[in-house]
């Protein structure tokens, strides 16, 4: 059995670049005890917790759209319903390590499992 470290997604609505260029596809890879350990140490943590998942999202997005760097102001350009995705797939992977939750079927109790995050579809 081979881990999976990298999640592809898609964003629901897309980051905006400065030049206006849409970007909605990415990949996340799964955190380290590190990504959450070192913003910690981080002025703006610090002075505001809740700021801790903007540099942990921008640790562990290794590509997203055309975008050379993911910084913590990519991450603050978000539209808040695509910072929520994000941090959803976040809490999903590294918290199991799997983007896939496992469901039973109503009317037949069949058991199977289907992935929950990775589309952005609604």
């Amino acid at each position: 059995m081979t881990l999976q470290t990298e999640f592809k997604f898609s964003l629901p609505h897309g980051y905006v670049d400065p030049d206006g260029n849409l970007h909605k596809d990415g990949v996340m890879r799964l955190a380290t005890a590190f990504d959450e350990i070192a913003p910690m140490k981080d002025h703006r943590v610090q002075a505001n917790p809740a700021y801790l998942v903007v540099i942990l999202l921008s640790r562990v997005i290794t590509r997203f759209g055309d975008l050379e760097h993911i910084n913590p102001k990519v991450i603050e350009g978000l539209f808040a319903g695509d910072f929520a995705f994000l941090q959803d797939l976040y809490s999903r992977i590294n918290g199991n390590g799997s983007p896939y939750v496992g469901v039973t079927c109503p009317e037949c109790e069949a058991k199977f499992e289907i992935e929950v995050s990775g589309s952005g579809e609604q």
